[in-house]
């Protein structure tokens, strides 16, 4: 199988990346928020910057970065860490990869686009993964992630545990 490619999203990409979301929530229960309106969830309040994975020219994954919002645990643990700003901070958000690619390094390829970006534009990237997503926790570790703390994810009056990382430095 040829390598994935990474670009910037286009408008046109967001129907292709909404049905893979929906796809990649029914087969592992990510997104636990967003499906009844997915290409809403992958253009919140706050997007900086998106890219898609392609394979054989077909979207199979894709990143975002966004500014913290006032209720983002992980932003908050780090502001407190490392006393920097919001201003400097980045949300790692929204990564998701089709099933039928995720042999291909597609996840990796994705974090690399999102991270590059990140040290371009002077950002330190933080994201929250919830427990029971042990394949991106275990990528995030391997990219050389760091944990910072433990957080609630709340959605539809439910809290589940989740799990804040920084990016490497």
């Amino acid at each position: 199988m040829p390598k994935a490619i990474v670009r910037p999203r286009k408008t046109h990409d967001l129907s292709e990346a909404a049905t893979i979301l929906t796809a990649v929530h029914e087969l592992d229960g990510y997104p636990v928020e967003g499906v009844e309106d997915p290409q809403a969830w992958l253009s919140p309040e706050g997007l900086l910057a998106a890219w898609v994975a392609e394979l054989d020219g077909r979207v199979v994954g894709h990143v975002a970065i966004n500014s913290p919002q006032p209720e983002e645990e992980p932003a908050r643990l780090w502001r407190e860490k490392s006393g920097e700003y919001d201003s400097r901070i980045g949300v790692l958000a929204r990564l998701f990869v089709a099933r039928e690619a995720r042999k291909e390094a597609v996840g990796k390829h994705l974090m690399e686009a999102a991270t590059a970006y990140a040290r371009e534009t002077q950002l330190r990237l933080v994201l929250e993964v919830l427990t029971k997503d042990a394949a991106a926790i275990r990528l995030y570790e391997r990219l050389g992630w760091q944990r910072i703390g433990e957080a609630l994810h709340t959605f539809g009056g439910k809290q589940v545990d989740a799990v804040c990382f920084v990016a490497p430095a």
